[in-house]
């Protein structure tokens, strides 16, 4: 059963010494790592109530207090090298100047989005695929830059490895679908290029959602 972060607080946290806090902060990171690992699995399907992803989300929620308590007991919280690089993508969201998505499938064909900053207003291109109709999508062809930002940021993209392959799990496939997102900035940061072949990151069907792409049903 979930808990409130503040009804986590109360059972796991409060009184407890800096070293038993550190102690449920880094529990707290094995379980969202082992969370993750279970939703990318080529062979993932939720089996559990609460799901995964809303664990997840909790766990989040949980950390985030943990990190507090501990400042309040006294101690320090230090970022990792990760935690770092999640802030730093976080940070540069601010100076995105251009998004590029593109889903391919094989035998089917591709679809594509590209959402180009200007001011406040995120203008978007979109290419269809083959195995899309037209006619059965209601584009968006304009965004409002703080709201697109906003979305980005739930997705924990700074989280996400850059390259994706389905043989970290043992599996060869030969076909299927690949996906790349690049990201570009108007200052001198290097874009960050994500790609994957035939598998995803933990919560890469919201990014479709959030882009309007659809799963190909081979």
């Amino acid at each position: 059963m979930m808990m409130a972060p503040e009804m986590f607080y109360t059972e796991r946290l409060q009184g407890k010494s800096v070293a038993e806090i550190k102690s449920v902060i880094r529990s707290l990171k094995r379980e969202m790592a082992r969370l993750k690992n279970m939703m990318e699995h080529p062979n993932y399907k939720s089996t559990m109530l609460p799901s995964e992803d809303t664990r997840l989300s909790m766990a989040r929620d949980y950390l985030e207090r943990a990190k507090q308590a501990l400042v309040e007991a006294g101690g320090t919280y230090t970022p990792t090298k990760a935690e770092e690089k999640v802030a730093t993508f976080d940070e540069s969201l601010q100076n995105i100047s251009k998004i590029e998505f593109s889903l391919v499938s094989f035998g089917c064909g591709i679809e594509a989005r590209t959402y180009t900053f200007d001011g406040e207003t995120v203008h978007v291109d979109v290419l269809h695929a083959l195995f899309s109709d037209p006619a059965d999508w209601d584009d968006i062809t304009e965004w409002d830059r703080d709201e697109l930002l906003s979305e980005l940021k739930e997705l924990h993209i700074g989280e996400w490895r850059r390259r994706y392959d389905i043989s970290r799990f043992g599996f060869l496939m030969l076909d299927g679908e690949s996906w790349q997102l690049t990201i570009h900035y108007r200052n001198a940061k290097r874009a960050v290029n994500i790609k994957g072949e035939n598998s995803y990151p933990y919560n890469f069907g919201r990014l479709l959602e959030l882009f309007g792409v659809e799963m190909p049903d081979n």
